[in-house]
């Protein structure tokens, strides 16, 4: 009697176990899933297809080992002419890349790396040679903004918008299309460069993706939400949404009261502390009595990007 309790127990004690492993196992093929997508739930995180980003790097298109060389593709902009020092920049960048892909490939014969960028069609813009094979220089700096001039997307909330400015408002805005925003703004040339760096063409430029490339550039790491053209950006623990509601040809060329109305609720849902809405529209006058009000919102509309990025102060 005694025995047959016993292997009832044992028996018991199997059938447990194996649930249990097999939940285990099932809980741990979604989240590998998740990780290899880049979701998170309703996030959808971006993720580089190559291997993890390295901070604020360029994006890599391509990562090759061919016998000494190393070729290192970049999905990056360039300009008409070249530039130089995009082009040093990215050659630091390629070896910052052999660094990271050191870990799941062998680099021991490696004595070169050959530098490629550009849209469409590749153009070799450099070559760096290894000081012995295999072996790396000291680690070249990340990207970084922060360090040469102000946040400027926490520029707004700490210094406030000065309200006795006036702007174009709903009676006086054009009635016609609305011309490219980079034909109507000046963009300093360092900051060019560091678009350009991160995957943004300066030269074909509209607002949701300038603000989105600055965000990068500036230390947000930036997700996409499932509300259409919503992001949460997220940067030494603070989360700030963001809404884009860029302009298309045949639009009215203000800010529609109803986007208006859709930006505070969807903000007030997202759990974001801070909440910008930025758009290539004209803003109407109703956005100063928002800003007023809740001074945890801001707009960046076409009549305040030029400042916008004159804030940033970058040569």
């Amino acid at each position: 009697m005694e025995v047959g309790v016993i292997l009832i127990l044992l028996g018991l004690a199997g059938i447990v176990y194996y649930t249990l492993t097999r939940a285990r196992r099932r809980r741990d093929a979604a989240m590998g899933s998740d990780l290899r997508t880049g979701s998170r739930g309703d996030v959808r995180a971006t993720v580089d297809p190559l291997g993890a980003e390295i901070g604020r790097r360029a994006r890599v298109a391509g990562f090759h080992v061919r016998g000494s060389e190393a070729e290192v593709t970049f999905d990056v902009p360039l300009p008409e002419g070249g530039d130089q020092v995009l082009t040093d920049l990215l050659v630091d960048e390629a070896v910052e890349v052999l660094r990271e892909k050191r870990h799941v490939l062998p680099i021991d014969e490696v004595t070169e790396i050959v530098v490629y960028a550009g849209r469409g069609e590749r153009q070799l813009i450099g070559r760096s040679k290894l000081p012995s094979p295999g072996e790396l220089p000291p680690p070249a700096p990340a990207l970084d903004f922060t360090q040469i001039a102000r946040d400027p997307f926490a520029q707004p909330f700490e210094s406030g918008i000065d309200h006795s400015v006036t702007y174009d408002t709903k009676m006086d805005v054009p009635a016609d299309e609305l011309a490219p925003i980079r034909d109507e703004v000046r963009i300093p040339v360092g900051l060019e460069r560091g678009l350009r760096a991160t995957g943004v063409d300066p030269d074909e430029l509209e607002a949701t993706e300038f603000m989105l490339g600055l965000l990068r550039i500036f230390g947000y790491a930036v997700t996409d939400l499932p509300q259409p053209a919503s992001y949460l950006a997220t940067k030494d623990g603070r989360t700030t949404f963001i809404r884009t509601d860029p302009y298309q040809s045949g639009d009215h060329p203000e800010l529609s009261e109803s986007a208006i109305r859709r930006f505070l609720s969807d903000y007030g849902a997202s759990g974001g502390e801070r909440g910008i809405l930025i758009s290539d529209k004209y803003a109407p006058f109703m956005i100063y009595e928002i800003e007023s009000r809740q001074p945890k919102l801001r707009f960046i509309t076409r009549e305040r990007i030029q400042d916008f990025i004159d804030s940033m102060a970058l040569g």
